[in-house]
């Protein structure tokens, strides 16, 4: 019923910038907060940034400074503009949204508690 699709991945080098789109199609009714997450190879999931629908932004410490994390409440789409890309921020990047409310076909209201993207694969070499 919700689907989430990012894009903009792909291969950058060091010091090189990249921009990340995630929107989400479905009878969408309002999202919460929405946001960014990553996983290297043989590690976890890690927070990148999440952005509030009111605007309120929160960033990895890793990141800060060189990432930003912005949103479209009328597209239901966030962006991740990421700049100074280093090697270690190679990952597969992967979008959420939280509290996501829709509208059933029945015209009632139906609550997702999260919902997360395919994933799209950043990668930071020379």
């Amino acid at each position: 019923q919700v689907q989430l699709v990012e894009s903009g991945g792909g291969l950058v080098q060091p010091g090189g910038s990249l921009r990340l789109s995630c929107t989400a199609s479905g009878s969408i009714f309002s999202i919460n907060a929405m946001g960014w997450y990553r996983q290297a190879p043989g590690k976890q999931r890690d927070l990148v940034a999440t952005i509030t629908s009111g605007g309120s932004t929160n960033y990895a410490d890793s990141v800060k400074g060189r990432f930003t994390i912005s949103r479209d409440n009328a597209k239901n789409t966030v962006y991740l503009q990421m700049g100074s890309l280093k090697p270690e921020d190679t990952a597969v990047y992967y979008c959420n949204a939280g509290s996501v409310v829709i509208t059933t076909s029945t015209f009632s209201r139906y609550r997702y508690r999260e919902v997360w993207g395919q994933g799209t694969l950043v990668t930071v070499s020379s």
